[in-house]
């Protein structure tokens, strides 16, 4: 008996076919993005630890560097000292009388019937604070202002005196004394002709950074 083969003579040669090529060029870029993406993470990998790496041993070179010395004391305290001094410096110069001022103040005052014959004026005097303070500031002692002069009555002396204190650069104006020439002792050895009247004015030179 002669075989006879049943199967389709179709579904043999269909089983051996290729597949589409859309499909294969899937798969092939598949693998190749697979691959690149392998490559990109190697390559970062890499780099990520190669800088820990350099990370780790700039830390233990900053851990090794010795801490610096402590600086002495007298460089902790010259600043302060400087400052100290700056402030009394300042505090001084802040209290200097301007003379001329005060004399051109003065003689601008003088009235017409007054004669002046002596003008004593006392320099600033300080005195340094009993012990450091964060101000600094040294403390001003009175400066004294004596004027004595000559002029024909007491209304006179008055009116000068007045003037006086209305000058800025001087304060406490008073009258030490007014008498006659005549009344003196020795009349004219004051300097002033016995007929007239001799007065003394005697006040404080404010200093320049004073306010009252």
């Amino acid at each position: 008996m002669r075989a006879v083969n049943l199967l389709p003579k179709d579904d043999a040669s269909q089983g051996r076919k290729a597949p589409p090529l859309p499909v294969i060029v899937a798969c092939v870029g598949v693998v190749l993005v697979s691959a690149l993406l392998a490559v990109m993470y190697l390559s970062a990998s890499s780099k990520v630890s190669s800088e820990k790496r350099s990370l780790q041993e700039a830390q233990a070179e900053y851990a090794a560097i010795p801490a610096p010395p402590a600086p002495p004391a007298v460089v902790t305290e010259l600043p302060k000292e400087q400052q100290g001094r700056v402030t009394a410096l300042a505090a001084v110069l802040g209290q200097r009388v301007a003379w001329d001022r005060v004399l051109r103040e003065v003689s601008e005052v003088v009235p017409s019937d007054v004669w002046l014959v002596t003008l004593e004026a006392q320099s600033p005097s300080y005195l340094p604070p009993a012990a450091p303070s964060s101000a600094g500031v040294a403390t001003v002692l009175p400066q004294g202002f004596i004027v004595t002069g000559c002029t024909y009555s007491q209304d006179s002396v008055a009116r000068f005196l007045a003037r006086l204190d209305l000058v800025p650069d001087l304060t406490a104006m008073t009258l030490g004394s007014s008498q006659s020439g005549g009344s003196v002792a020795g009349a004219g050895a004051s300097g002033c002709p016995s007929a007239m009247f001799t007065f003394t004015l005697q006040g404080t030179v404010r200093a320049s950074g004073a306010t009252s």
